[in-house]
């Protein structure tokens, strides 16, 4: 089924198929599919790495602590968790929150795709690693990459650390993450100062 999701017309849709995916081992041992959620019409798509505990019991991204910091810091900057669409790479919680594998995110990069096609954000803002590192299909890491805007899809991708490794960094990465979606902010009101082509 996943060759066809370019068809499908509806987020509706496509997260009936997701509900009902088996193509990967992570499909054994999730509670919940975790799809995503918030507005389909925004202008800011964010996209995390995979579900944790709470979100697979929930069947909602980032529900947990990281999550509330997230609500939080849109906060800061006028955009409410409703305003925005939350989803991940791998839409399966990996046994005990472990990284997930490249044949996973393989396995779960079409309902992806299609989500930020079906939606098509002005800019969509990756957190952490994994979703940066798939979607900027670049090998850098997150720390060299954040602080830019990037030209990507005809929109707008800015990079910024996981909302967890500001629990476990503090201030610095908290601050880092205030910058990117400053950055965000600006982008959606029609202010970008700088971006670098992808």
């Amino acid at each position: 089924m996943r060759g066809h999701l370019e068809t499908i017309e509806t987020l509706d849709e496509l997260a009936s198929i997701a509900h009902g995916c088996t193509e990967c081992s992570l499909a054994e041992s999730r509670t919940n599919v975790v799809f995503g959620s918030g507005s389909p019409t925004t202008d800011v798509m964010i996209v995390g790495e995979a579900p944790g505990q709470q979100e697979d019991v929930e069947g909602l991204p980032f529900v947990g602590r990281s999550g509330r910091l997230l609500d939080k810091l849109l906060g800061e900057v006028d955009l409410d968790r409703g305003d925005v669409y939350i989803a991940n790479v791998v839409k399966c919680r990996p046994p005990s929150n472990r990284d997930p594998r490249p044949d996973e995110i393989d396995s779960c990069k079409g309902y992806l795709r299609r989500q930020i096609e079906l939606i098509d954000p002005k800019v969509v803002l990756t957190l952490g690693n994994f979703s940066m590192k798939l979607l900027l299909n670049t090998t850098t890491g997150i720390t060299r990459m954040r602080g830019t805007a990037y030209e990507w899809w005809g929109r707008f991708l800015v990079p910024t650390f996981h909302p967890a490794a500001a629990l476990r960094g503090g201030d610095r990465v908290t601050n880092d993450i205030r910058a990117d979606l400053s950055l965000v902010r600006n982008i959606i009101d029609g202010n970008v100062v700088y971006t670098d082509e992808r």
